[in-house]
């Protein structure tokens, strides 16, 4: 029989943070499987990038959604901007994807970080209306500066050069989705390697219980900025790739619809996963897609059917539900 210490190791937070960042053989497939749509669907390339970049936004929500309780209906303020920035610069010379794609990051992170403080008092229903609040906001402003976002008519003029110099943006959508994969790859990377991390397990008790955080000597308020800062500025890059993978920057990204698609989304595939932005954004927009063909006027309806279905039989999510299904499988085997 184990040592009490020897038990206290085994269990400590170093070693479960150790063991979640071991790469499973699911991950590996899973991401493998995204190099598919080049051989299976080259029809559907631009579908596929436009999923790529509904998951990088979903990832982006779930990091202050699902790990730090931070109720948002707005987020679509930062994926707009950054989209408005990258159309915007490009206008004026600056062509290069990437280049763009960081210019977008720092503008939707500067505006994240300023927000933060305002969103780092409040919780719950609060932040409902303050989240909404500063998305109604900056898409008034746009509509208003017309002479420079193009109102209601879009932005005119956006001029995108190839990626890298080499690769350009073609109608059939190759280097759209691989460009949009390597983001939202790279991005996932870096959000994964922080929810495993001792600030992502502080996250979970600012989550779970914001009032006895601060009693342990966690700074809360710091967590909740930093984290708001860095879903912001993921959520600029998606909007940012959107712009340049589309050539079109319209009010629609900065609308309510948009951050309410987002939310389905994360809610679809399970909240404080991260997996699960990411399969709810490929079943939500492969279904919008499929209903939209069959029926133009009224695929809201099958997409709300679906939110109902999963929501009382799936509570956790698509991913939830796989995840019980595994527990179960396990363990009658």
């Amino acid at each position: 029989m184990a040592s009490e210490s020897e038990s206290g190791a085994a269990f400590s937070p170093r070693n479960f943070l150790a063991s979640r960042t071991r790469w499973h053989a699911l991950e590996i497939v899973f991401w493998l499987s995204t190099l598919l749509p080049f051989v299976l669907v080259p029809d559907y390339l631009q579908l596929a990038s436009q999923i790529a970049i509904a998951a990088l936004f979903a990832i982006s929500l779930d990091l202050i959604l699902g790990f730090a309780g931070i109720v948002s209906i707005g987020h679509a303020a930062y994926f707009g901007l950054g989209a408005y920035t990258a159309g915007i610069v490009s206008k004026y010379g600056v062509s290069e994807p990437v280049l763009l794609l960081v210019l977008a990051a720092i503008v939707s992170g500067t505006l994240g970080y300023v927000s933060s403080f305002i969103i780092s008092r409040f919780r719950h229903l609060a932040l409902i209306m303050i989240t909404l609040g500063i998305c109604l906001m900056l898409y008034e402003v746009a509509n208003l500066t017309s002479w420079l976002t193009g109102g209601a008519d879009g932005l005119q003029g956006i001029k995108i050069g190839p990626l890298l110099g080499t690769f350009k943006f073609d109608l059939y959508g190759k280097t759209a989705y691989a460009y949009a994969l390597v983001v939202l790859f790279l991005c996932f990377l870096v959000c994964r390697r922080l929810i495993h991390s001792p600030f992502g397990l502080s996250l979970r008790g600012i989550r779970e219980n914001p009032v006895r955080m601060p009693a342990i000597g966690a700074p809360s308020d710091a967590h909740i900025r930093k984290i708001y800062t860095i879903a912001a500025v993921i959520a600029g890059m998606a909007g940012a790739v959107l712009a340049q993978t589309t050539s079109t920057v319209s009010l629609e990204v900065l609308g309510f619809q948009r951050s309410a698609d987002v939310l389905v989304m994360l809610i679809l595939g399970g909240a404080g996963k991260l997996y699960g932005g990411i399969l709810g954004s490929i079943v939500y927009m492969v279904a919008r897609d499929q209903f939209s063909g069959i029926n133009p006027q009224y695929w809201y309806f099958w997409i709300g059917l679906m939110m109902v279905l999963v929501v009382m039989y799936l509570p956790n999510g698509l991913l939830g539900g796989l995840e019980k299904l595994t527990r179960r499988w396990r363990g009658k085997s």
